[in-house]
């Protein structure tokens, strides 16, 4: 009860540090709540904060840990040459059985870099294309559980596809050099070989302020084991509160050891350009960042 006391303390400091930041911040979509990542990067000079809390219950195979929370944090920075900077760690909670010791602590932290290296153009069917480079170091308590113990290295290559001006497709896939890819108790945790991973979601915006969609995400690891395998799928959105702000919201539920049983997320996303930028130079830059990323979701061809 005490930590689960410290935990619900420190989501609440999350939250009321991202109020008192609200009202300097300027507009940009998050990718919140899916996990399938998208093509487009933060605006040069810009500074975009995510953050989300997702409460899984776990499958019986992890026995005896029952339940899992992860309060996660992502700060992303934008470059030149639309490039951009990554920077997140999760806080995790993970509740076991009767009789066992439950885990509370900071994670893994990622470290990543992104690239947006071509744009759609109506007289090509290529989409959106990008691609993503993390390495994760293992700053998480291995002993408890919290953290994997592996250095982790983890190319994931992205493409986004409108069909029409309100529906789009992302599609990535990943491939894991070395390492895996799990945060406490939930994702692949071979200790050898590689690990592929893939994920789709559909999306639609249906007005300015409200955006739904669904996803399926999976990875499996090429060595034979436990929690090897992941298959997850996710219902959710994202709801522009204000200019700057967006609460994001979803439910999901997967099978196979690798893959919460169900689960849900909340969280937020918060655009800081006032910090780098004086106002008016700040909402330049977020208007040539939200042109370019809506022309590029608008383009009309089919996905190849």
């Amino acid at each position: 009860m005490v930590q689960r006391t410290a935990l619900v303390n420190r989501l609440v400091l999350c939250a009321l540090i991202a109020l008192a930041v609200l009202f300097t911040a300027k507009p940009l979509a998050a990718q919140l709540p899916f996990y399938t990542d998208d093509p487009t990067v933060t605006a040069p000079g810009v500074l975009h904060f995510e953050f989300f809390n997702e409460f899984d219950g776990l499958q019986s195979s992890q026995f005896p840990d029952l339940r899992q929370n992860t309060a996660n944090f992502k700060i992303n920075y934008g470059l030149t040459h639309d490039l951009e900077l990554d920077l997140d760690f999760p806080y995790l909670g993970i509740y076991r059985a009767a009789g066992v010791t439950s885990s509370t602590g900071f994670g893994d932290t990622d470290l990543g870099i992104k690239w947006n290296f071509h744009k759609a153009s109506s007289r090509s069917w290529v989409p959106t294309l990008g691609a993503s480079f993390y390495m994760e170091f293992p700053t998480g308590d291995e002993r408890n559980g919290l953290g994997s113990g592996l250095s982790d290295y983890w190319l994931n290559m992205i493409a986004q596809k409108p069909f029409t001006e309100k529906t789009r497709m992302n599609a990535n896939f990943g491939f894991l050099f070395a390492g895996n890819t799990s945060t406490g108790a939930i994702g692949v945790q071979t200790k050898r070989g590689h690990v592929f991973t893939g994920g789709v979601s559909l999306l639609h915006d249906f007005n300015t302020r409200l955006t739904l969609g669904v996803e399926s995400y999976a990875g499996v690891a090429d060595t034979s084991g436990l929690g090897r395998t992941q298959l997850q799928s996710l219902v959710g959105g994202e709801c522009l509160i204000r200019n700057g702000f967006s609460f994001t919201f979803g439910l999901l539920g997967g099978k196979f050891e690798a893959s919460p049983r169900i689960g849900g997320q909340i969280g937020f996303s918060v655009e800081l350009p006032a910090i780098f930028h004086h106002s008016n130079s700040a909402q330049g830059v977020f208007a040539d960042s939200k042109t370019t990323a809506l022309q590029s979701s608008f383009l009309k061809s089919n996905f190849p």
